[in-house]
Formats: C-alpha cells, sequence, structure tokens
C-alpha cells in the first residue's frame, strides 16, 4: 500500500512538473487576449445568418480559455445582443474545445501534432454547427426578447461598457475598469481564469495519475483493432461528464500510454470539455430543441468522424513519440529549476485564489435595502459575472455579489424589484429561485 502511494504521488507530481510551465505560459496569453481584444467589434461580426457568422464566430471561439460552463454565459449574451443561432452555435462548439491556455498545455502532454489537430477540429466542427444551424433553423434571432431595451453584457469576454434606453436601466453607473491594463491581465489569468479551470485541472491530474498507477502499460492494447466500436465506447462516457480543455489533457497522455488509440484520444479530448448535462440543459431551454440537437449532432457526428480519419491518416508512432513517456527516463522538455519553479507558482496562485475569492465574497454589503436569492446554474466566475454586470444595471440596484458555490446572490440598492431580478437571472440561463430563507 506505501509502494502504492509513493508511486501515485510521483506520478502525480511528474504531471505537475512537465504541464506547470506551458499552462503558465497559456494562462498569461489568455490574460492579455482577454485585456486588449478589440471587443467593439464583436457583435457585427456575429449577427447574420450565413456562412461568414460561422466562421467568424469559430475563429473567436477558438483561442478563448473558456470551458462549457463559462462558454454558456458568453454565447447567451451574444444571442440576447442579436448574435444569430448559427453563430452562437458555432462559438459554443469551438470554444470550449480549446483555447490559448490548453493549446500549450497540449503540446507539453501530448506534442505538436495534437496542439495542432484539436483548434483545427474546433474550428471545423464550430463551422459545420453555424451552418446546419443557419440551414435548418429558419426564424431570425430576436435580440433581446426578454429584457426590451436591456443590453445584455457579454462579460465573459471582457465588455465592459453598454447602452440602455428604459427605465429599468441606470446607465449613470461607471463600468469601466481603471486598473493598470496588466494587473488586469493578470487578475483574469491568476484569479479569475484560474480559480474556473482549477478544480476540474486537479480532477484531471488525480485520474490521470490514478489510471497511470493501477492500470498496465498494455491495459487497451487488447482493445486495438476493434477501430469504431473503442471510438464509440469513449463518445459514449465523455458526453455526460464535465471536464475542461485544460484538465482532459493529463488523462489522454495517460490513455494513449496505456494503448488507446490517437483517434479515441481525441474523441475524449472533443466530447469532454464540449458537452455535459448542464450545458445541454440550458442550450435547449434557451435556443431551443432543434438548435440543441444541431450542437449535439455536430460534436458527437465530427469527433467519431476526426477520430477515425486520425487513425486512418496519422501514422500512431507519429503520436506516441511526442507523447510524454510517463515511466521513461531522461526525457526533460524544460529545465527542472524552470518545471520546479512554475510548479510552486501555479499551485500558490491557486491557493491563494481560492482564499482571496472567499475573502472577497464574505464581505457584507451596505444599503437601504439587503437581499440574498437564490440562483441555480452558476459553475464558474464567469457565471458570477455575468449575473453580477448585468443586475446592477438595475434602477436602484447599487451592489451585487454572486457566489457560485453557495448558489447564491447577494443584492443592495434603494430598489431592490425581485421580479425584474428573476427576469435578468432567467434569461440568463440560470435559474432563480427566489429568497434566500436565513
Amino acid at each position: 500500500m506505501i509502494e502504492f502511494i509513493e508511486e501515485y504521488f510521483a506520478e502525480l507530481w511528474f504531471l505537475l512538473l512537465e504541464m506547470a510551465p506551458w499552462l503558465l505560459l497559456g494562462l498569461v496569453f489568455a490574460g492579455l487576449l482577454k485585456v486588449y481584444f478589440p471587443q467593439k467589434h464583436i457583435d457585427k461580426y456575429l449577427g447574420k445568418r450565413n456562412f461568414k457568422s460561422a466562421l467568424n464566430a469559430s475563429l473567436l471561439g477558438i483561442p478563448m480559455p473558456l470551458c462549457s460552463c463559462g462558454v454558456i454565459p458568453t454565447g447567451i449574451s451574444f444571442y440576447k445582443n442579436g448574435a444569430s443561432k448559427g453563430a452562437t452555435n458555432s462559438f459554443l462548439i469551438s470554444t470550449p474545445q480549446t483555447g490559448v491556455d490548453s493549446i500549450f498545455a497540449t503540446y507539453s502532454m501530448l506534442g505538436w501534432p495534437f496542439a495542432i489537430l484539436r483548434p483545427l477540429v474546433a474550428f471545423f466542427t464550430g463551422v459545420v454547427g453555424g451552418v446546419l444551424t443557419n440551414w435548418f433553423i429558419k426564424e431570425e434571432p430576436v435580440a433581446n426578447s426578454m429584457f426590451g431595451n436591456l443590453k445584455i453584457d457579454t462579460v465573459s469576454l471582457g465588455k465592459e461598457e453598454s447602452s440602455c434606453e428604459d427605465d429599468a436601466c441606470d446607465c449613470s453607473k461607471p463600468k469601466q475598469d481603471n486598473r493598470h491594463s496588466l494587473i488586469r491581465a493578470t487578475d483574469y489569468a491568476f484569479v479569475e481564469l484560474l480559480q474556473d479551470i482549477g478544480k476540474w485541472l486537479i480532477i484531471g491530474f488525480l485520474v490521470a495519475a490514478l489510471i497511470s498507477v493501477i492500470l498496465p502499460d498494455d491495459f487497451f492494447s487488447s482493445f486495438q483493432g476493434f477501430g469504431l466500436i473503442e471510438i464509440l465506447v469513449v463518445l459514449a462516457a465523455s458526453i455526460p461528464i464535465y471536464i475542461c480543455a485544460t484538465g482532459s489533457i493529463p488523462i489522454a497522455a495517460v490513455l494513449l500510454l496505456k494503448g488507446v488509440s490517437p483517434g479515441a484520444a481525441l474523441v475524449f479530448l472533443m466530447a469532454g470539455p464540449a458537452t455535459n448535462v448542464a450545458t445541454m440543459t440550458v442550450l435547449g431551454k434557451t435556443m431551443g430543441r432543434k438548435s440543441l440537437m444541431i450542437y449535439l449532432a455536430t460534436i458527437t457526428i465530427g469527433a467519431v468522424i476526426f477520430g477515425l480519419l486520425t487513425n486512418w491518416l496519422i501514422p500512431t508512432d507519429l503520436i506516441l513519440k511526442h507523447v510524454i513517456h510517463i515511466h521513461g527516463e531522461g526525457h526533460e522538455m524544460l529545465p527542472f529549476w524552470l518545471q520546479l519553479s512554475a510548479t510552486i507558482l501555479l499551485v500558490g496562485s491557486l491557493v491563494l485564489g481560492y482564499f482571496a475569492g472567499r475573502i472577497k465574497k464574505s464581505v457584507k454589503l451596505k444599503g437601504d435595502i439587503l437581499e440574498t436569492v437564490v440562483v441555480e446554474g452558476m459553475t464558474c466566475s464567469h457565471c458570477e459575472t455575468s449575473v453580477q454586470n448585468n443586475l446592477l444595471k438595475i434602477k436602484g440596484i447599487t451592489n451585487v455579489v454572486a457566489d457560485n458555490r453557495a448558489g447564491s446572490v447577494q443584492i443592495s440598492g434603494t430598489n431592490i424589484n425581485l421580479k425584474e431580478i428573476s427576469k435578468i437571472v432567467n434569461g440568463l440561463g440560470y435559474k432563480f429561485k427566489g429568497r434566500k430563507d436565513l
């Protein structure tokens, strides 16, 4: 038992050392992308029901470091602000499969073939899903149909400015973040984004180390040659579960070393991050059953097709020789001191970010009226920010603190209209459940 524990933690430590520097590099790029990406041009490229809008949405989604839970409020925001259903579906399909952070991490653990293959597959499936949505769903999107003239913030991409014309919106509230751009980039990358993916990243590392220790090296070799059946089994296991694009990488690397085919590993990397029960429920409710069916069909059929093509067209040896040899010796992509420093920084950022978030949310609000309401469906900081920014637009509300772990939202102000709050929250894809019993 002691030997098993020692081997498990040795494997876990090795995975952390190998992946931490590249993950940090991806986080840095994600933070810079968040701050410097030209947000004001987004809406005009996504509003039409044509091939170009689907193409633009897929291109936009590939570098975005959003997982399937974080992409939902962003996609809904696009749709409520006038993006076509095709462009929205394209964005929802391509975004969670990859991101600038996971591309670097993929290179570190799976080599350049998968680092190139993942964004290409995400781009193609996103475009196809958008085109099919435009083709089969003829109705035009109705911008802000649930909110009158109140604009929904695309907060997950850093859109801070808003416009409004009705009395429910208080346009006098400043929405600009006046901190230095590098401070905002660092805060997003190492606090907000890292906390979003942290839970699933940790789970990915823990599961990958466990698989590496428990399963024999040739465990999956007996399944080789089954082709389509192997891919379908992996697909069936991947669809209902949730794991982020980055957290899926160490698991895929270990599975490859245990004998899983590259095509089946690609299916896991596609379907695991892009689908889960919560995402499918919100998507069906917001955009309709047809959009949901096209979303699922594009991902599942696309995963099967690209999985088979990977096995047929790309030599397995080309893939495997670039994958980290977990049980090998002498393999070192980067100097040890850099790996160790990056690992300490990554773990430290996760721990400090968690406690900083807890402290921030523990602050008691002040106002003439205080309310705490229950909101179901928030799963990450993107969800929290989406709820906070949009509720702050309601006249009479002065401060909002959302907590996805507690499933609650604290609201203070001079005039709190629960009916208006319910409309906003439900329109964002979450469930307003009324006042919280204290």
